[in-house]
């Protein structure tokens, strides 16, 4: 298989983390893409329509994109148990969607900030983003901290990756402060080998 593949996306790293939790690293060669909304680069639009890392190309059927996409494919494919039977099926798919919802504003932010000129961007547009961030990180706070300690799962791993772009891209936003029970999660979380082998390039 080959993964279309940019280190510093959560959303690959989702990807990378799961391979890691499941033993599959070494049946996924790694290609690099580059890209943005307004210059595909060297996306992979031929495998994916819509120019977007992760994409999955394997050998039995059509390349896979979105990264729920892959990670439920891999994990069956490799029998790793991070999503779990129902009821706690849809706790994990909500806390997956939470994590990505996450990754996403905060992805959106660093368009805005970064593919805008000076005099284009929206000041109440990021403020927008940071506000579903701030509800969903309060969310997982006051909602969430049982199922987090409980055995991994791929809500963990997306809610993972998430606070791990915060760090990466917004850390001067703070976004532990008032939040310590998530913010231990996270430590906790981050010292998986997983978690350390999939960290982005500073």
């Amino acid at each position: 298989m080959r993964l279309f593949h940019s280190s510093t996306s959560p959303f690959v790293r989702k990807v990378m983390v799961t391979l890691h939790e499941t033993g599959q690293l070494d049946r996924v060669e790694l290609v690099p893409a580059a890209g943005t909304p307004m210059a595909s680069g060297t996306m992979p639009v031929a495998e994916n329509p819509l120019g977007k890392v992760p994409t999955l190309e394997r050998p039995d059927g059509p390349a896979l994109y979105d990264s729920r996409v892959i990670t439920r494919y891999l994990d069956a494919l490799g029998s790793g148990g991070l999503y779990p039977e129902a009821p706690r099926l849809w706790e994990t798919l909500t806390l997956e969607a939470t994590g990505d919802g996450i990754s996403e504003a905060a992805l959106l932010i660093v368009y805005e900030a970064g593919l805008r000129p000076e005099g284009a961007r929206s000041e109440a547009w990021i403020a927008g983003q940071w506000a579903k961030i701030a509800r969903a990180l309060d969310t997982l706070e006051a909602r969430w901290i049982a199922h987090l300690a409980g055995r991994i799962d791929a809500g963990q791993i997306a809610v993972g990756c998430a606070l791990g772009y915060l760090d990466f891209r917004h850390a001067p936003r703070g976004w532990r402060a008032g939040r310590p029970a998530l913010a231990a999660w996270f430590e906790a979380f981050a010292a998986r080998p997983s978690m350390g082998a999939t960290q982005p390039p500073e």
